[in-house]
């Protein structure tokens, strides 16, 4: 399975939230590439970058922190937050992400989000499904939509989807532990998706479980930042 440290921006700093409530944020490092170096050092092959900021905002806006980590690391990252127009794509991949999360967009906007898959490819298009009481929630998760995640995702696996981050957000920087169940029953229900867990994960036991349950990667964030787990733990299993 496919461990992914989170590094998520907010004023070009690297932060935390819990349960995506901005007024919760933590300053864990003022440098970002320095984070993200010691990553790569630990042996780590990818990254997810987010841009807080975008996610609430109508465009991308920390973009120039992943041109510096993409020219400053080898790191494969994938970035998410306030990809909202071709032109936030094209910022993106040109700014070295070598794919893209969409999750309000693919709410708002399906046609743009199914041109983006046809246009770039299933492979570099990741498809943002996090959610609260298995409803989506979209724009920073400041706004709950009334769409439900099953259908959603399987909407988007017709049209060629096969790359899935679903976040529960009653877990997110909780470090109590992931939401199996969700994952199971989106595994059981979804075929053919690759289902990146995120959210909650606070132990290497945590990535044990949801490697067993069929996850073809994890996204972690605060376990790393809080000492839960070490860089060196990564080494092990990256």
């Amino acid at each position: 399975m496919r461990i992914i440290p989170a590094i998520d921006i907010i004023n070009g700093k690297c932060v935390r939230l819990t349960k995506g409530d901005y007024s919760t944020k933590k300053i864990y490092n003022e440098n970002p590439v320095e984070v993200a170096k010691s990553f790569e050092g630990a042996g780590v092959e990818y990254l997810h970058l987010v841009d807080l900021d975008g996610a609430r905002s109508n465009q991308i806006i920390n973009y120039k922190v992943l041109e510096k980590i993409a020219a400053k690391t080898n790191l494969k990252i994938d970035f998410g937050g306030g990809i909202k127009s071709d032109k936030d794509v094209y910022i993106a991949f040109n700014s070295g992400a070598k794919q893209i999360t969409g999750g309000s967009i693919a709410v708002k906007d399906k046609a743009m989000f199914d041109n983006w898959i046809a246009k770039y490819g299933s492979a570099k298009i990741i498809l943002g499904a996090d959610c609260n009481n298995q409803k989506i929630t979209i724009s920073g998760w400041q706004e709950e939509c009334s769409v439900e995640i099953i259908p959603f995702i399987k909407m988007y696996r017709n049209n060629g989807i096969s790359n899935v981050i679903c976040t529960d957000i009653s877990k997110d920087g909780m470090l109590q532990g992931p939401s199996y169940d969700l994952y199971e029953k989106i595994l059981n229900e979804v075929e053919g998706i690759n289902l990146i867990a995120s959210g909650g994960v606070a132990s290497i036991s945590d990535i044990n479980k949801l490697e067993d349950l069929g996850c073809e990667a994890v996204i972690i964030g605060k376990a790393i930042y809080e000492g839960n787990i070490k860089l060196k733990d990564l080494e092990l299993i990256a």
